[in-house]
């Protein structure tokens, strides 16, 4: 009995992942057609396969949004882990007055919902000169994901054993090298899964970007956008971009898979 039971569990869970997953092979499959078998009704699944549309892609400035992409992406990412593995660092181990208060209040700057702070953000940049600039999205984009990146970055740093840092510490360890050498280290699972977090929010961002971007910074979603036009949908072309642009999420997602299980086991424990 309880094998059947686990066969059907099996098979129910196989049945999700592929309901979920079928549209990104649809998608990927209708980026090697031509653009008439990929609108024909009912859909062909015998066709002749090409790369013209993948060509046609990147001659539309692909390769640019992309860029802008990978540059936003990381570049927040960089400054999130930059700043929340401090801050997070001393919430955890060495806890200031009310640090739930201050926790809670990292926290509550996300119950907010863009469309309501999107405004201000516009009429500042405005003002600055900083609409459609890079650098503006960056700073955006860290600001969205830093309040997170520290609460995970905290539940990581609370599994480090006290006995631990407390060892470093009698044996002269100043807080440079006990959070460096002593600390991180035994946090790198955390470390990864946090990057990946923050890198797949900021590389799928679409609302920001498609507001205060016009042509210099605008990223790769909004991009998207502009294959379906008055002329009509152009379902190869869109799904050959679509593609690339999930590509580097996709390759990052399986090249630190095992890191990242582990960062969120690591704070599922505690």
């Amino acid at each position: 009995m309880r094998s059947l039971r686990s066969a059907a569990l099996t098979i129910f869970t196989w049945a999700l992942v592929l309901m979920f997953f079928f549209p990104i092979l649809w998608m990927v499959f209708t980026a090697f057609k031509s653009e008439l078998d990929a609108s024909s009704i009912p859909p062909k699944f015998i066709v002749d396969l090409t790369l013209s549309q993948f060509e046609d892609a990147f001659n539309r400035g692909m390769g640019f949004y992309l860029m802008n992409s990978l540059i936003a992406s990381v570049g927040s990412t960089i400054i999130v882990l930059m700043l929340a593995i401090p801050a997070a660092y001393g919430l955890s181990v060495r806890p200031i007055t009310k640090v739930k208060d201050v926790l809670f209040f990292f926290i509550s700057t996300r119950f907010m919902p863009i469309a309501a702070i999107i405004l201000p953000i516009f009429l500042i940049l405005k003002t600055i000169g900083g609409l459609d600039n890079i650098i503006a999205l960056v700073l955006l984009y860290t600001a969205i994901n830093l309040p997170i990146a520290i609460w995970m970055m905290r539940s990581f740093f609370s599994e480090v054993p006290l006995e631990i840092i407390e060892a470093a510490q009698i044996d002269g360890a100043n807080l440079r090298i006990e959070l460096t050498r002593v600390v991180l280290p035994i946090v790198l699972p955390g470390i990864a899964a946090v990057a990946l977090i923050s890198f797949i929010f900021a590389w799928n961002e679409y609302f920001i970007a498609t507001l205060i971007t016009t042509v210099d910074a605008r990223t790769a979603p909004p991009f998207l956008v502009s294959f379906v036009d008055g002329r009509g949908q152009f379902l190869a072309v869109l799904s050959a971009a679509s593609t690339l642009a999930v590509l580097p999420v996709i390759i990052a997602g399986w090249a630190a898979q095992k890191q990242l299980v582990r960062g969120l086991a690591m704070g599922a424990v505690k």
